[in-house]
């Protein structure tokens, strides 16, 4: 070695001397003098002597004179290669071994036993190699080791010094959420050493397999049988550590639960410790809810103080992870150990276990498991809290408080929408939120959200009076200190949102987001454009999601939209106009409502979905239905939890019905029933419409779309004078053939009109397809029943002109974006599209160069698809007649009426038994409703100058009108007078429904339900016999008992029909006499 180094590396007779030094080992085999280094040396630099030199010698000494090189030396690379190798193999064996000596005695006393229980042997070993390695070479305990197992899973090993680094490593781990390579986290394991001088932290990531039958779990979890065996023979009654008998731990249910676990974590636990998580387990499964428990633990030499059992259903291991930790290291304890599995919960998802030995950082802190109780509630929070909250609360500014965080992100969230329009820039999104957050203003904001805690505290509320002084001392604060004239209106208004907040969820213990019942003004009043102020509004704000809802009654029922932009630009667009957009989707539901005895609702939950790949996205989707809808219910529910939780300042119970709409799934309308059932709705079958089962689903049954048809059977006759049945017409259609309202219109185009129907393009998402000769029908009928986009449109079954436009080039898209505006056809149905794809903007293009439209005939399927103005526009100069989407779309939502009294009437089973005759009864209804109002607003256009829009509006604002005027008086008339008018209500119903259960009305239906279904029963058919002038010109204070009366002079009528069918007159003059009475005869009677 010594000669390896002195001739290759030149060393000089100091590094030979150091070398020596440091190396023992070499120094005490060599066994020489002190001198021996000197002898070396003198050796290297003169001649050997000696009296006899041999003849070969004297050949190897000629050659040493020739090339300068000692016979002793190497006479070629390669042998210097091979001896530097030897040489430095044996150097580092050497050294290592010396530091594998020191480091496995330490590593086998200060690693904690569950490490060596837990972790294979050959894990282990490589953790020993590492640390040996790191050690030898002098630097931090600092190493990352990459593990592929056969099964595809990684395991990815991170070796720290000291303790107390899970959130740190957390925060930085791979977690490739947004790719194609995602594999969730499965299984983590932190373990310290006693010492405390290192941490060993194992993170597993893909899926493993659960146990797949009860014969291998009766086998891996054996030790955990036998242990639930003696809990239930009490064996353990002394000790409170160990669970009591239940029947959780009958060794059938234990089984089933064996069966939900990953073998490894089965082999690894504890059986005490199993039998806890299997509780904490119980409580959440099927929910969305966290569970947590705290012990202290009983080993005295344990590197922590206390264990956390955290158990999360449905959340992404690694938020579980990453939140707890960040709550703990804000409440300054550490996690010295850590165990986290994934166990199945069935068709309900996932459930993340975490168990967690923490002990507080400053060894001086002494805790309690009282005192983790604040700390508890707040892990329970992070799950649904808002990344914004997050980073306010535990980063910035960690005196505020979780509460008063939610709230301050909650209102900056809500006042984008309110405030954008007056300045988009000075109010948008992202100023908000970063003038109201400042070290300036943080202040404000903080004692804003106090206001709200207090005004709505369950124990001590405030009164009044404290309230508005409270609340003028800080405005007054506020306009005193904060000189940013944008920052004071934003502060300002926050405290006016408070003012107008009647109800709020804020102190509900379990709750998934945070939820305000507003009085409208508290928005209204910053919209003078919007026409009518609604009866109410809710406001949610939860983690990645903030929701409307909307309504115009007090018993109100609308669909929930799902709006989910990909990038951070669309979600702020879509953000500035989100009331609005709720707003006027409410609005046009209670247009379309008049028929039934709900008012009109809607629901718009906005989604942030940038940045997340579609599976990450349905995963936050589904989450944000699920906050959304119960931070509803704890809203509107009596129960014990929230009277004891909910100060009620509306002071009125409320009845709110959802349905389903844009990217709502079957899965979503299952769970919000079920919700519903558990959190005490008096009528959760009710509370959802389109179930799968006991619902009536509104694309399988073509429900809007047989109403969008009569319309458009009406138009083309009244205002085209083409008999559709007989003469051919030309249609071009938005929305696709995977579409509601879209396919199902084209399934009954061609079963009512054949080949009349000429539909000359169909846009979609996709793309589009055109043809000036017609759309195949039959390639359109396959793309319906296969469920499939326009884009799958065979192109060889095109006419020579036609053509499919795909959406993968801009061309595509361009043609698809102006298909409803370049294609000639006698009517266009928008039954799919964005709100307001037509305003005033670019109205224009659907006008020809010459001026005329390119359709003189549209009929609304899809909510909002043209602006009011824009429609004015259209009409004006060019006479487009459009029938409005509140009448030409209204018979869905009368379907979803009519299932919500099935649920309030019917079973389960009476339902399900008799679907059939049910559907067909209501297909019927919503035919007949539709062509009443059609031949009313068709007879109204002929003799009046206005649009089809407004006068469809006037019907609708006719019949609320009289709803609102005839429910007031019902409630002032005598329960005889109306039980007379309470057949109104059973005509209404399908007869299969009221035939079953409609002598049970009052005691299975609400009775303000019956109140109101009279009153719209009877103002619909007031207005659809006698026309708008009718209601419009009776004095509001005498509409109502007019109402009532016609009830009665109807009935006469009817006396008079019967009695003259059954006289011998001639019978043309009784037919004249029959028709008088059917057109007059009760509005002549009441003048009478």
């Amino acid at each position: 070695i010594l000669f390896v180094h002195y001739t290759c590396n030149n060393w000089s007779h100091s590094n030979m001397l150091r070398f020596l030094n440091k190396n023992r080992t070499l120094k005490a085999a060599l066994n020489q003098s002190t001198n021996l280094d000197k002898r070396v040396l003198v050796s290297r630099s003169r001649p050997m002597l000696t009296s006899a030199v041999p003849a070969a010698y004297e050949h190897e000494h000629e050659r040493e004179q020739k090339t300068g090189m000692a016979s002793w030396q190497p006479q070629n690379n390669s042998d210097i290669q091979r001896m530097t190798r030897n040489a430095l193999i044996h150097e580092l064996t050497q050294e290592q071994n010396t530091t594998v000596q020191e480091v496995v005695p330490w590593f086998l006393e200060n690693m904690p036993s569950s490490y060596f229980k837990s972790v294979p042997e050959n894990f282990r070993m490589d953790h020993i190699k590492a640390i040996s390695a790191i050690q030898h070479a002098n630097m931090d305990l600092h190493m990352n080791l990459k593990t592929e197992l056969p099964d595809g899973r990684i395991v990815r090993t991170y070796i720290r010094p000291g303790k107390g680094k899970l959130l740190t490593l957390v925060k930085h781990l791979p977690w490739n959420f947004n790719t194609d390579n995602y594999k969730p986290l499965s299984r983590a394991q932190v373990f310290t050493s006693e010492d405390g001088k290192l941490s060993i932290s194992l993170f597993v990531f893909g899926e493993e397999k659960e146990v797949p039958c009860v014969l291998e779990a009766e086998v891996s979890g054996g030790r955990i049988l036998d242990f639930a065996k003696h809990v239930q023979h009490g064996d353990f009654a002394d000790d409170d550590r160990i669970p009591s008998p239940s029947p959780l731990f009958e060794r059938d249910s234990v089984l089933d639960y064996l069966t939900k676990c990953p073998e490894s974590y089965i082999v690894r636990s504890d059986p005490r410790r199993f039998l806890q998580q299997m509780s904490l387990y119980n409580e959440v499964t099927g929910t969305e809810c966290m569970a947590v428990a705290v012990e202290r633990s009983e080993i005295i030499d344990a590197a922590g103080d206390f264990w956390l059992d955290i158990v999360v259903a449905n959340s992404l291991p690694e938020i579980a992870l990453e939140n707890a930790s960040v709550v703990l290291g804000q409440h300054s304890l550490e996690i010295v150990r850590s165990h986290l599995d994934v166990l199945s919960d069935g068709d309900n998802g996932d459930v993340c276990m975490l168990r967690l030995l923490v002990s507080p950082s400053d060894s001086r802190n002494e805790m309690t498991e009282e005192m983790f109780q604040p700390i508890i509630r707040e892990l329970k929070r992070t799950k649904w809290m808002d990344p914004y909250t997050l980073e306010l609360v535990f980063n910035r500014y960690p005196w505020m408080g979780v509460k008063r965080g939610e709230i301050i992100t909650g209102l900056c969230s809500i006042l984008h929408p309110i405030m954008s329009h007056k300045n988009p820039f000075a109010f948008s999104r992202n100023n908000i939120f970063d003038l109201v957050t400042k070290d300036r203003y943080i202040r404000h904001a903080s004692e804003i959200s106090t206001l709200l805690l207090d005004r709505f505290h369950p124990k001590h509320p405030l009164s009044d009076s404290e309230f508005s002084s409270r609340k003028e001392s800080l405005s007054k604060a506020i306009i005193d200190d904060v000189e940013d004239t944008v920052a004071k209106d934003i502060l300002i208004k926050m405290i006016d949102i408070v003012d107008c907040t009647l109800k709020t969820n804020v102190y509900m213990e379990n709750r998934y987001a945070l939820g305000l019942r507003l009085d409208p003004r508290a928005i209204q009043d910053d919209y003078k454009s919007l026409e009518e102020t609604p009866f109410g509004v809710i406001y949610c704000h939860g983690r990645r999601f903030n929701a409307f809802h909307v309504r115009f009654k007090d018993i109100a029922r609308g669909g929930m939209r799902l709006v989910t932009p990909d990038s951070p630009e669309q979600y702020a667009l879509e953000s500035a106009r989100q009331y609005e957009e709720c707003y006027g989707l409410a609005f046009a539901q209670q247009l379309k409502n008049k028929d039934i005895p709900e008012g009109g609702a809607k629901a718009v939950n906005l989604i942030n979905c940038s940045g997340l790949t579609p599976q990450a996205k349905q995963f936050v989707m589904r989450k944000s239905v699920k906050a959304f809808t119960n931070t509803v219910l704890d809203l509107i529910v009596d129960t014990d939890e929230t009277r004891e939780r909910v100060v009620d300042r509306h002071g009125t119970r409320e009845v709110i019905y959802l349905g389903p709409d844009e990217q709502v799934t079957i899965e979503d309308i299952n769970w919000i029933v079920k919700r519903a059932a558990k959190r005490g709705y008096k009528t959760p079958n009710a509370f959802m419409s389109s179930k799968p089962k006991t619902g009536i689903n509104h694309k399988e049954f073509g429900v809007t779309s047989e109403g969008v048809n009569t319309y458009l059977d009406v138009a083309l006759r009244r205002v085209l004078s083409i008999d559709p049945k007989s003469d051919p017409f030309t249609i071009k259609i938005t929305g696709g053939p995977d579409g509601d309202v879209a396919g199902n219109e084209i399934k009954i185009l061609l079963r009512e009109y054949g080949d009349n129907a000429v539909i000359v393009g169909i846009a979609d998402g996709s793309g589009a397809a055109e043809d000036p000769d017609g759309l195949d029908h039959d390639e359109l009928l396959r793309l319906v029943h296969d469920n499939l986009s326009i884009s799958m449109f065979d192109s060889t079954r095109l006419g020579p002109k036609g053509i499919v436009h795909l959406v993968d080039n801009e061309e595509g898209i361009k043609a698809r974006n102006s298909m409803h505006n370049r294609l000639v056809a006698d009517a266009f149905i928008p039954a799919g599209g964005r709100p307001s794809t037509i305003d005033m903007s670019n109205y224009k293009n659907f006008l020809q160069p010459d001026g005329s439209p390119s359709s003189k005939l549209i009929v609304e399927g899809a909510n909002l698809f043209i602006t009011a103005k824009a429609r004015k526009a259209l009409y004006d100069e060019a006479g487009v007649a459009i029938v409005k989407d509140s009448s030409a779309n209204k018979c869905g939502v009368i379907t979803s009426s009519y299932e919500i009294c099935s649920a309030m009437l019917l079973s389960d089973d009476e339902f399900y038994d008799n679907k059939p005759q049910i559907v067909g009864e209501i297909l019927e209804k919503l035919r007949g409703l539709a062509r009443m109002e059609a031949e009313l607003l068709f007879r109204e256009f002929e003799s009046d100058p206005d649009s089809l829009p407004a006068i469809s509006q006037r019907i609708s604002n006719s019949i609320n009108f009289a709803t609102d005027a005839i429910t007031s008086e019902l409630n002032e008339i005598t329960n005889k007078e109306r039980e007379e008018l309470l057949p109104l209500f059973r005509e209404h119903l399908p007869e299969t429904i009221a035939s079953i259960a409609f002598e049970d009305v009052h005691n299975r239906v609400p009775e303000q339900y019956v109140k109101n279904a009279i009153a719209s029963c009877l103002a619909s058919k007031l207005v659809y016999k006698e026309g708008c002038n009718f209601i419009d010109s009776l004095p509001k204070k005498n509409l109502a008992r007019v109402a009532l009366k016609y009830i009665s002079k109807e009935k006469e009528v009817a006396t008079l029909k019967s009695a003259l069918i059954e006289s011998d007159m001639d019978d043309a003059e009784r037919n004249a006499i029959l028709q008088i009475l059917e057109n007059g005869g009760v509005l002549t009677s009441l003048k009478m």
